[in-house]
């Protein structure tokens, strides 16, 4: 990208940025973040796998660092770990699922680019959330489609959320102030 200043994985690993931000081949890509609707469906959701944590197996994170390659780097609005995932500060092992919370300023194609990285880095489970249209996918290489059975859901396991719930919990929570 023309008169993108570049910086090398080092420095990106060992700074703070307020917001974080993605890192992608040495160049700092912010992320659209901060308004309400995706604060609330982020907490919400952060809120379901943390309780259902010993039951489901997994830990939930929010603003979490992945590496996907090498040189790249992704922060999703929650990334899903296995409890017997190992614990690292920067996530380096395919996480079960990573979520992203769509904003309005939001591409399809920077999404999809995304989407990309994470499943070549080996995530099975992509979910994709417009709170404001109340839309949900499971992202692939191959694009979004609607959950099936109007549940994001893992096959084998027993995690599943069903849509109408999610965002009827979500309805309510934007009302609160």
């Amino acid at each position: 990208m023309a008169g993108a200043t570049l910086i090398p994985v080092s420095e990106y690993l060992s700074t703070t940025y307020r917001p974080d931000r993605d890192y992608i081949d040495g160049e700092l890509r912010e992320r659209n973040v901060g308004d309400r609707p995706h604060a609330v469906m982020q907490a919400l959701l952060a809120t379901i796998f943390n309780v259902n944590r010993r039951t489901w197996g997994v830990v939930g994170m929010t603003e979490l660092r992945i590496q996907t390659s090498a040189t790249h780097f992704r922060i999703p609005g929650l990334c899903i770990l296995r409890r017997s995932d190992p614990v690292e500060d920067v996530v380096r092992t395919a996480p079960l699922i990573c979520i992203e919370i769509i904003s309005p300023s939001d591409t399809l194609s920077a999404l999809q680019e995304r989407v990309d990285d994470y499943i070549a880095m080996g995530v099975d489970n992509v979910w994709v959330i417009d709170p404001l249209s109340r839309h949900a996918y499971v992202a692939s290489s191959k694009g979004f489609e609607t959950p099936s059975d109007e549940a994001f859901s893992v096959p084998g396991t027993t995690i599943r959320i069903a849509l109408e719930e999610l965002f009827a919990e979500f309805d309510e929570m934007q009302q609160q102030s």
